[in-house]
């Protein structure tokens, strides 16, 4: 597209100009977007409200006030993250200095998925501003109100030649994905995600997928069934199960099974009621499709909770599925719903092994008193990140990285791995002018055996 390739141009002679780079002018711009979101806190949580059917508490919890907290984390931290690093330099380079020095790469492309429209697509914006980068946003189609407003608040508050937002179907992402950025960061499903690589492989530009997969809750025997029952519920119903670290399958030890079940029935009952309602805080599916994708998954094992449905509304309730197994079709794709399947075991290496045949999740949650059998899962199985009886809660801390691992992604960001994430360090060694060391020179008398000297 014409309209692409020239803004690229109009983004890289403002990069060339090294505007964005000094510090002021980046702390400048965090503080305009922070301002952005306060001021438009209404218009985002009724677009989110339209597309998704969050609540207000919803919308602000998990897609503003998280928005608030990373940008604050980035105005505090920013002038140490980058700060010139001097590091060592070793004896054979007497003489020189070495440092390091944070880059920018330059204009990074950013394409954000539908399920958290508004801070999935302003996260990794944060890390790109602060690092010094132009910016190119493409948001879901999927999420048609949240995209406009983006379109509209970005484009009112930066030059499009620094932040510009790109709205557009699939053809869209196809005709960006054709040109040459400098860094690519996308969060979607792992298909897409092959795809967004394999077009960043012809022009060699860094990617960053953050994709999803199946994510296991493992609950142990001595968990504390009261605790895992509410904070499962909450991780897998939160945005109608549309997460990618939703727990998207539950492993329970035989012994707490219905107990488990039971305190999750009266939680499910105490957070939402009648979740199909009208005026229930619950969300409903983002459109017709993925609604008719998930009722289908629900056609396998045994329904021991939940279940209804209702399609003018596109509205599931939380439902619990037994008796399933790993061949049935709602083990074999990430769920994406608030749909969960339940499987009992006797033997903890039993459930190590099954998660470990499979590609590597997003995230794991384990439930266990036990330090020794907490420390066993998190050495034995690979995953992205999570939690240790609790769910979702890793991804809300500014301190820990987020990102997944093998099939789930590579890369991480969120606080000052957005940061990282963004930049290219830069190794750079400064040698004195005051003397010179003759034996480095192939002319010198004795050059081989005074290096031999020197790498012992």
């Amino acid at each position: 597209m014409n309209r692409i390739h020239a803004l690229l141009d109009k983004q890289r002679n403002f990069f060339a100009t090294g505007a964005t780079k000094p510090l002021n002018y980046r702390t400048e711009q965090l503080r305009r977007l922070k301002a952005m979101i306060r001021d438009h806190e209404e218009a985002i949580m009724e677009a989110l409200r339209l597309d998704l059917g969050k609540s207000d508490f919803e919308a602000f919890a998990t897609e503003i006030g998280i928005l608030l907290e990373e940008i604050n984390h980035a105005l505090k931290h920013l002038k140490r993250w980058s700060k010139p690093r001097r590091v060592k330099t070793p004896l054979t380079h007497i003489g020189s200095q070495s440092r390091i020095y944070a880059e920018p790469y330059g204009i990074a492309l950013l394409i954000s998925p539908w399920n958290y429209p508004f801070q999935l697509a302003i996260s990794p914006l944060i890390g790109a501003m602060s690092a010094g980068n132009c910016a190119v946003l493409k948001p879901s189609e999927l999420a048609p109100h949240t995209s406009a407003l983006l379109a509209r608040l970005l484009g009112q508050t930066f030059d499009e030649a620094y932040v510009a937002v790109i709205e557009g179907g699939v053809e869209t992402s196809n005709a960006l994905l054709a040109e040459k950025f400098d860094t690519i960061f996308f969060t979607g499903s792992v298909g897409v995600g092959r795809i967004v690589m394999e077009a960043a492989a012809k022009h060699l530009t860094p990617v960053t997928l953050e994709l999803g997969g199946k994510s296991p809750c493992i609950v142990h025997a001595d968990a504390n069934i009261k605790h895992a029952a509410k904070r499962i519920v909450w991780g897998k119903t939160l945005n109608a199960g549309q997460t990618c670290i939703a727990p998207d399958y539950l492993y329970v030890h035989e012994s707490v099974k219905d107990e488990l079940l039971k305190g999750m029935k009266e939680t499910v009952d105490a957070f939402y009621g009648d979740p199909l309602a009208d005026g229930s805080p619950y969300p409903n599916i983002i459109n017709a499709r993925h609604y008719n994708r998930l009722k289908s998954l629900m056609e396998a094992g045994q329904l021991v909770y939940g279940g209804r449905t209702d399609e003018g509304s596109l509205k599931i309730e939380p439902s619990f599925i037994g008796d399933v197994g790993w061949e049935d079709p709602v083990m074999q794709e990430e769920i994406f719903g608030p749909i969960l399947p339940i499987l009992t075991y006797r033997n903890l290496e039993d459930v190590i092994r099954e998660v470990n045949t499979r590609p590597k999740p997003l995230a794991l949650y384990a439930f266990s008193e036990s330090e020794e059998i907490q420390q066993r899962i998190i050495h034995s199985i690979s995953f992205g990140g999570g939690c240790i009886n609790d769910t979702i809660l890793h991804i809300a801390t500014p301190y820990l990285p987020f990102g997944g691992v093998g099939n789930s992604g590579m890369g991480g960001y969120h606080g000052k791995a957005s940061f990282d994430v963004f930049t290219h360090r830069k190794s750079v060694l400064k040698q004195t002018s005051r003397f010179d060391l003759p034996f480095r020179y192939p002319n010198a008398k004795n050059a081989l055996k005074r290096l031999r000297s020197v790498y012992k």
